[in-house]
């Protein structure tokens, strides 16, 4: 491994970094909010130090296009913490605990939505307005950001975006002819769908600083608002309709939609495979939950559909928002809420959890091997989009699944075992774990994370690092044969010496 390589590129990543905490400095001058902007000109300050001790003499730039894909994914992951570290030191100043301060911050730039706050009317308005923009950046990915910006990434781009997006399909990295172009293109969607729902917000009766962190809350699938109540507090159902449209849009493949947008091709929405499982899930938890809470006279049916609707989205989305307190639904609803805790929206969304294109794979391939029961010499290709997916995919497929189920059961072991507690531990961690945030009980959507331990907030946060980067580069960095080839690449170093 070339830490040389690694450093510069990660000095260059931290520039910018340092350069984004300064914008909330504009909320703090706008809303003249005395002092509020002294956290992010400290993390941003430190963030530029620390680019200056990470970067080497060279200057040639050969360093960001000759990564390999070990150190592509050492590099996302320390990004990634680096970004976590000093947006969390941010919170620090306005009162929290170092823990709770982490916690925060992970949850923000992920898109958990997870939160430690509560009584928000003590924070100013600039801490909000960062906890949502961290969740727009943290939504598309902040790397991918940067490859869009920056020339330097023309080449290693594409490594860093599968490192970043490990899900993502060839289609959706080679959408345009280079990965700049590609990550300009779903930046550009990402962006244009932002300030589409700021001006609709704003036209249906929402405070223009409310509707900013919301649409940044909503588009990135994370959920964290400046209401303390979450949508629930603007009791407003044109915004409610709002919100649940943008959410819809935040949980289908970007790269699906620059189809639809710019190329004009809506018969690829119908074609998709993930598309229609998403659509029919939306339909038939909709439709299941509105009836129970129908016949359990907990609603009219007009609200009942409402309310079902924006809290399906929310959670499938994994976004967060409530437009309800649904801990007061009863059993039966919340039981299918709790399942779509388990499955997430779309690849190349900015949903957490699973994914629906991983779920169809799974029963596709569930169906081939019970087909080979009775024809053991048949050729049962597994098929996504009329595409037959590789071999080779079909083992990491199953391998991603297998190991996102087994982190969930020992995480889950862990925190019942802590909190002495089975709903808290169970919910807990698939809610940080598949990035969904708000969950049931003392976590659901007026509760907070507040009560659990600092072992429990810790094992939360790794879940979250864990969830947003969907796996790979944290078990690519635990095998042994990574750091094999770490020492026998300075090996070979010191003998050409």
């Amino acid at each position: 491994m070339n830490y040389r390589y690694i450093f510069n590129t990660l000095s260059l990543i931290l520039k910018y970094i340092s350069v984004v905490m300064l914008i909330p400095c504009i909320c703090a001058f706008i809303y003249k909010e005395t002092n509020a902007h002294q956290p992010f000109i400290y993390a941003s300050s430190l963030a530029y130090l620390l680019s200056l001790f990470l970067k080497g003499k060279e200057k040639s730039g050969e360093e960001f296009n000759n990564i390999n894909k070990s150190e592509t994914l050492a590099l996302v992951l320390l990004a990634w913490i680096s970004f976590a570290l000093f947006s969390s030191m941010t919170f620090l100043y306005f009162g929290l605990s170092p823990i709770d301060a982490l916690f925060e911050g992970v949850s923000g730039i992920t898109a958990t939505g997870a939160t430690v706050l509560k009584d928000f009317s003590i924070y100013p308005k600039t801490m909000f307005f960062w906890r949502s923009f961290s969740q727009w950046l943290g939504g598309m990915g902040i790397l991918v950001l940067f490859i869009a910006v920056l020339p330097q990434f023309s080449i290693a781009g594409r490594q860093m975006f599968a490192a970043e997006f490990p899900g993502a399909s060839s289609t959706d990295t080679k959408l345009t002819p280079r990965i700049r172009q590609t990550a300009v293109a779903l930046w550009l969607i990402y962006f244009t769908l932002t300030i589409l729902e700021i001006f609709a917000l704003i036209y249906v009766g929402m405070p223009v600083f409310d509707a900013i962190c919301n649409s940044c809350s909503t588009l990135s699938g994370g959920g964290f608002s400046p209401a303390q109540n979450s949508i629930m507090d603007y009791g407003n159902i044109k915004i409610f309709w709002v919100i649940a449209f943008f959410m819809f849009l935040s949980g289908m493949n970007f790269a699906l939609q620059y189809k639809v947008y710019v190329k004009r091709n809506l018969r690829s929405l119908f074609k998709d495979d993930e598309f229609k499982l998403y659509l029919g899930i939306v339909i038939f938890f909709t439709v299941s939950i509105a009836i129970t809470l129908t016949t359990h006279n907990i609603y009219g049916v007009k609200n009942a559909f409402e309310a079902a609707f924006f809290q399906v989205l929310s959670i499938l989305t994994t976004t967060g928002f409530a437009s309800v307190d649904y801990n007061e639904w009863n059993l039966r609803a919340k039981l299918l809420l709790f399942l779509l805790m388990f499955s997430g929206a779309s690849i190349g969304s900015a949903s957490g959890g699973l994914k629906l294109l991983r779920i169809i794979f799974i029963f596709k391939y569930l169906k081939r091997q019970i087909s080979k029961i009775y024809h053991p010499n048949g050729v049962y290709p597994i098929k996504i989009n009329r595409t037959i997916i590789n071999e080779d995919v079909v083992k990491q497929m199953i391998s991603f699944a297998i190991f996102y189920y087994f982190i969930f059961a020992v995480d889950a072991v862990l925190l019942v075992f802590i909190e002495q507690d089975t709903t808290v531990g169970l919910i807990s961690a698939i809610a940080t774990l598949g990035n969904v945030g708000p969950a049931f009980g003392e976590l659901g959507p007026m509760g907070s994370f507040s009560g659990l331990t600092i072992t429990s907030k810790f094992i939360c946060i790794l879940n979250m690092m864990i969830g947003r980067l969907e796996l790979i580069p944290f078990l690519a960095l635990i095998h042994p044969d990574f750091w094999v080839y770490r020492k026998r690449n300075n090996l070979h170093k010191n003998k050409n010496i």
